[in-house]
């Protein structure tokens, strides 16, 4: 029970916060973009991760409704969910075989890079954007 509260915590309630005020802020200012963050684990339900991923659902959810929230507001609200990234957050206590199962599901047979992530975002917070409201963007390679 710790960890899900801990999870909730800062993944739901920490994103709700965050956008609260991203959007009072951005009103003020007559537009701009939110850009949450989740993972695929939500679209993958793997066991035993159900603390964790739950947290992250709440992230995908709170995006749309926030979307229909904003309307009128010129601020625009997106997820983008990324797949198994290299990272060393990403490789911390996971053993080779682990590292392996997870390439093996990727069609691409390898991890995602941020770089392959950072192009979706980097979009997302521009003016080409602002018809893409609402949307939870899976950047996997695959993996889901």
């Amino acid at each position: 029970m710790i960890l899900f509260n801990v999870f909730h915590s800062v993944n739901a309630r920490g994103a709700f916060l965050c956008c609260r005020e991203a959007a009072n802020r951005l009103k003020r200012g007559g537009g701009g973009r939110i850009i949450m963050l989740s993972s695929s684990l939500v679209g993958s339900l793997r066991p035993n991760l159900s603390a964790y991923t739950a947290s992250k659902a709440a992230v995908e959810t709170m995006v749309k409704i926030l979307a229909k929230e904003l309307k009128g507001t010129h601020i625009t609200a997106n997820c983008v969910v990324p797949g198994p990234i290299a990272t060393e957050k990403y490789f911390a206590g996971k053993t080779e075989e682990m590292i392996n199962k997870a390439i093996d599901q990727c069609p691409h047979g390898r991890l995602g890079e941020t770089k392959d992530v950072a192009p979706l975002v980097g979009f997302l917070a521009t003016d080409a954007a602002e018809w893409v409201h609402g949307q939870v963007i899976r950047v996997n390679g695959g993996y889901v």
